[in-house]
């Protein structure tokens, strides 16, 4: 009995900011605790209240909806910080998976630690660790770098300051782009062992594995949809920063002579 009555009280606190995991394509992966947490706030912070709208709407969630994105979340966070100031509480979602990570959730976030707020996380899917775990590479270490840059030359120079990076490696990538990313990350460090993973939990879900030439043939040769995740496996021993393989030995310098 006791038990029962613990489940039935209210878990959303007055003053706290819930970071709330939601689907990234099949609805059944959406946590009870996420959907209770959800029904129980004052306010939803949202990337796109349409879209989460309708994912409220399948679950029967009537709670308020605030728009909270890039192009308005300078405006948004003083807002909702005093929000939370005043006693509500309130949930932040991202389109899909997990808010705050590549996507403007952060910022609120941040402010709601320096603002000495309490800030809770319900767990739920991320295509990232979803991508990783199906890859077949090293999980023991790994960094996920998100995006990299649009422009050729920013994104080149990043791929360049993470070749000697040994831990296994994480990208998002848009449909426009996954060929290009491919065949630049072969040019750059070599054709080290990697996956592709599209649709992650959706019916059309897809991971190709093999190493990245493979993988850039197969990007050539159809039009591949969806939102894209890239792993790549960390460098090989010996491989170097700056351009300098495990055969390019350098130049001694004055204190080798």
């Amino acid at each position: 009995m006791a038990q029962r009555e613990r489940v039935s009280e209210r878990e959303a606190v007055g003053g706290t900011l819930y970071l709330v995991g939601t689907p990234i394509g099949n609805l059944d992966d959406f946590s009870p605790r996420g959907q209770r947490i959800l029904r129980e706030v004052d306010l939803i912070a949202a990337e796109d209240t349409r879209h989460t709208g309708q994912l409220l709407a399948r679950f029967g969630i009537e709670t308020p909806l605030l728009s909270y994105h890039d192009h308005n979340k300078d405006r948004r966070t003083p807002e909702v910080i005093e929000r939370l100031r005043g006693g509500a509480a309130v949930a932040i979602v991202s389109d899909a998976g997990s808010p705050g990570i590549s996507d403007p959730a952060f910022t609120l976030v941040r402010a709601a630690v320096e603002a000495g707020l309490a800030v809770v996380p319900i767990p739920g899917p991320s295509s990232a660790l979803c991508a990783l775990e199906v890859s077949g590479l090293p999980t023991d270490r790994f960094a996920f770098e998100g995006f990299l840059p649009r422009k050729s030359g920013r994104r080149r120079a990043r791929i360049e300051e993470l070749r000697a990076d040994p831990r296994t490696l994480i990208f998002f990538e848009s449909v426009h782009r996954v060929r290009a990313t491919l065949a630049e990350l072969l040019d750059v460090w070599g054709d080290r062992p990697a996956s592709v993973s599209r649709e992650l939990t959706k019916k059309f879900e897809e991971t190709r594995r093999g190493p990245l030439s493979s993988l850039v043939a197969w990007a050539e040769g159809k039009t591949p949809r969806g939102e894209f995740v890239i792993v790549v496996a960390g460098a090989p021993r010996g491989v170097r920063a700056g351009g300098m393989g495990p055969d390019e030995p350098e130049e001694p310098g004055e204190d080798d002579a």
